[in-house]
Formats: C-alpha cells, sequence, structure tokens
C-alpha cells in the first residue's frame, strides 16, 4: 500500500476505535487502563485509559465487527502506521487488534537491576533499578483564535494491565490522567493532541530515601558498542561532591578521583560521551572506556553568581545554559536574572557563546532538561523558538527568555538573554507532569 494512503488508513482506524463491537457485555469492573503512563521523576504516575461515555454505552446500535478483519489486513495497516500513537490508537479497537499489532517499542521502558546502598558506597543492601523512559511534550489543541494553549511534559510508559483487562463497548477514546496542584486527577483526551518526542531520560529508583535522597544529584547511562563489547554498559552517578561509577562487567560501584571542589550539578550524555557539571560552573568530558576527565574551558569568566545547566539537542548539539544572577552592591540581585547560552565545539573542547537557537526551545527543569523543535508549532501558539524556557519557577509564572530583549532601563545590557513579556507562561504544576499554560 502506498504511503499516500496512510491518511485514510488512520482515518478509517479511527472509525473503527468507535465502532469497535465486543460481545461480552461490559461492567464497571471491568473498564480500567489499558495503554500507558504519563509521569515526571515523581513517585506518582499518572495513566493513560480507555475511557466511554455512559449514555452512548447504554446505545444499542449494530455495527460491524472490526475484530473479523482478514489478519493479512492488519498487518499492512501496521506497516503504514508511523507514529507510535497512531498504534497505540489502533491497538484500543478490540482485543484482536491489540494481539496482532505489538505495543511501540519506542514506548517501553528499559530497567537495570544495580546494587543499592544503606549509606553510599560504604555498606551495600540489595538492589535498586535504573529506568530509561521516553519523554514527551504534549500540547492539547485550541481554536485558532484561543489566548492560551496547555502543554505536558513527561514520560510515557506501557500499562501492566493492558493485556489481562476486559474492554469496554465502543465508542474508545484515548485519554490521559493528569493532576494538577492539589486537584483531583482528571481525564484528558488526546487522540486530537499533538506530541513532540524528546529523547530518553534516566532515573534511579529503590534507593535508600534515607541516605541518598538529599546527597543524589543525577545519573546518566552510556551503552559500550565497541566491537567485541557485547551489551555491556557504564552508568555514572553524581553524589554530592564524588562521582561513582558502575559496570556491568564488575556490576559494583566505584570512587572516581574527584575532580572538582564543588557539589555535582548534573550529568548528561552526548555523543557518547558523559559530560558533568559543577555548581561552580567546571564542566568536564569523561570517556566511558577509560573514564579519564578532560575540563572543558568557558566561553567566559563571571563574576556573578551562577547556576549551570546542560541541554543535549538529541545528537546535534550540545548546549550550557548559565543563570546568571547580578550584583547589586555586595547582594546578589535575583529580580534581573539572565542568560549566558553557549554551544559545545568538541574540536576545541570548549563552549562558544551562542545568540540564535534557531528553532529550538530549550527547557529547563524536572525530570530533566531537554530541546524541542518549534518548527511544527502553528503560528501564535505561546511556544516560539530560539528561546529558554525554565520550568521550575518558584513563583509560578514566568516568561520565555530571548536574546537581546529591550528592557527600556539604560543600566540593563542587550548582549544577554532575559525573559520577553510577550508570552506569560504560568506553571499549573510539576508533579506527575509539568503542565504548562502559555497565553499568546
Amino acid at each position: 500500500m502506498a504511503p499516500k494512503k496512510k491518511t485514510s488508513i488512520m482515518k478509517w482506524v479511527r472509525k473503527s476505535q468507535q465502532s469497535a463491537k465486543i460481545a461480552e457485555p461490559v461492567t464497571e469492573n471491568k473498564t480500567s487502563s489499558i495503554m500507558s503512563d504519563l509521569s515526571l521523576l515523581a513517585d506518582s504516575v499518572s495513566e493513560l485509559h480507555l475511557s466511554s461515555s455512559p449514555s452512548q454505552l447504554a446505545t444499542k446500535e449494530s455495527v460491524p465487527d472490526w475484530s473479523l478483519l482478514p489478519e493479512e489486513l492488519l498487518h499492512i495497516i501496521s506497516e503504514n502506521l508511523e507514529d507510535c500513537f497512531d498504534v497505540i490508537h489502533a491497538r484500543s479497537v478490540c482485543r484482536p487488534w491489540r494481539s496482532i499489532l505489538p505495543f511501540p517499542s519506542w514506548l517501553l521502558r528499559t530497567r537495570y537491576s544495580l546494587p543499592s546502598f544503606a549509606r553510599l558506597p560504604r555498606k551495600s543492601k540489595g538492589f535498586c533499578t535504573l529506568e530509561k523512559f521516553p519523554m514527551f511534550l504534549v500540547r492539547v489543541r485550541a481554536p485558532a483564535s484561543a489566548s492560551t494553549y496547555e502543554y505536558y511534559l513527561g514520560g510515557i510508559d506501557q500499562d501492566k494491565s493492558e493485556d489481562h483487562m476486559e474492554l469496554p463497548s465502543p465508542p474508545i477514546q484515548c485519554t490521559v490522567k493528569v493532576k494538577i496542584g492539589e486537584s483531583d486527577p482528571t481525564l484528558m483526551n488526546i487522540l486530537d493532541c499533538q506530541i513532540f518526542s524528546l529523547g530518553y531520560q534516566y532515573r534511579m529508583v529503590g534507593w535508600d530515601p534515607e541516605s541518598l535522597s538529599r546527597k543524589f544529584r543525577a545519573v546518566a547511562f552510556l551503552p559500550l558498542n565497541r566491537e567485541g563489547g557485547g551489551g555491556g554498559f557504564v552508568v555514572l552517578l553524581g553524589y554530592y561532591r564524588d562521582l561513582f561509577v558502575l559496570t556491568s562487567a564488575e556490576m559494583r560501584w566505584i570512587r572516581l578521583e574527584r575532580i572538582s571542589t564543588a557539589v555535582c550539578s548534573d550529568i548528561v550524555t552526548f555523543r557518547g560521551r558523559f559530560y558533568v557539571d559543577f555548581l561552580n560552573g567546571d564542566t568536564f568530558v569523561f570517556d566511558p572506556y577509560c573514564l579519564e576527565a578532560t575540563p572543558l574551558m568557558p566561553s567566559e569568566i563571571s563574576n556573578c553568581g551562577s547556576v549551570n545547566y546542560l541541554v543535549p539537542s538529541g545528537n546535534d548539539e550540545l548546549y550550557l545554559v548559565e543563570v546568571i544572577i547580578p550584583r547589586n552592591t555586595d547582594v546578589l540581585d535575583f529580580s534581573r536574572l539572565t542568560l549566558r547560552v553557549s554551544r559545545l565545539d568538541e574540536e576545541a573542547g570548549e563552549w562558544v557563546e551562542v545568540t540564535d537557537l534557531g528553532d529550538r526551545v530549550l527547557f529547563i527543569g524536572q525530570p530533566g532538561n531537554v530541546s524541542c523543535s518549534a518548527k511544527e508549532l502553528p503560528d501564535g501558539c505561546g511556544l516560539s523558538g530560539d528561546s529558554v524556557l525554565m520550568t521550575y519557577e518558584p513563583w509560578k509564572v514566568t516568561h520565555p527568555y530571548r536574546y537581546g530583549v529591550q528592557t527600556g532601563r539604560e543600566e540593563d545590557e542587550l548582549n544577554c538573554w532575559r525573559f520577553s513579556t510577550e508570552n506569560r507562561v504560568t506553571i499549573l504544576g510539576t508533579s506527575p507532569v509539568v503542565a504548562l499554560q502559555v497565553e499568546r
């Protein structure tokens, strides 16, 4: 079947979703979640569900039994479903469809069982889990005349109950459960949402919260792909001022020689190497095979207080975002934060300051710093390219940072990134998802 038929196929799939017929009567205890979890690095997890309208459930209609569709045709359909969420929608039609169409591998989480600690690193205590999960930005579609737009930032996972549930009667909707602030969880239909892939993030689960929660800083994972290396891997963990490494060959944590006097701030991977940032501005690159650290030269030494963040943009670029707190005489002035953004020059081994991010939006916050292309977003939807958005603001209201913003104050430097008042961003919640409301 030619690719140009994909649109009509998806219309047909969605029609079949609404027409799916289950011979067995449905009770309330049979209507359960079947698809995915949407979560940040938090204990609570929001779940993707199938939901149906009670009034529509009661409607008796004679509709085709889509479960009788020939298996050969289903395989043809599956080959033309490029978007992993289209596959999820197709799987929700009926049980036979779900048994033939595999769950999208891109949405599956990978988990590694690693030694845990009671008091790192002196005493071992059982095992913990390193979990790899895919990240997405979900934009709720709104009318062209809308003045506000909603976004959700989080990770997605398959619901373990999917293969053990009874399907509800038609119609079926694809929904996500979200919880904002102290409100009760609510269901949001994502069938028509715009969804952007943001790569993967890692988190450690199962450690002793009394010993690790306050000093654990960051963790990153790299596979060892050298010829003859098999399926080996290396994990680098930041614990206060120390770095610990674990290899699949030894499966034990080893403390590395201290390379900075400051507390570890962040660890990311980029093009097969580890990059480590410290609160005093020190940044280093680690080779995952020999674990030798090489310092990266800053683009400029700042006399102000600053906090640094590493932001990978896929496999294309690695950015360093410095949040600079200007000094007002002997006091740090938090009311006039500015940013300096630099790009890694791998060949020179240094950071090069940039004034233009192209179509990229850099997100700074939990569960990790990510980059998204804004070129596919409709004009006027609030999140435009060439901007930096911090999602951890304590005041719950912020603005995208842009370069060269005019403030109207003569003393304000133009050659920096500062927030623009064009689009106001309200942070509705950060757990279990980052929920943003952007005003145009």
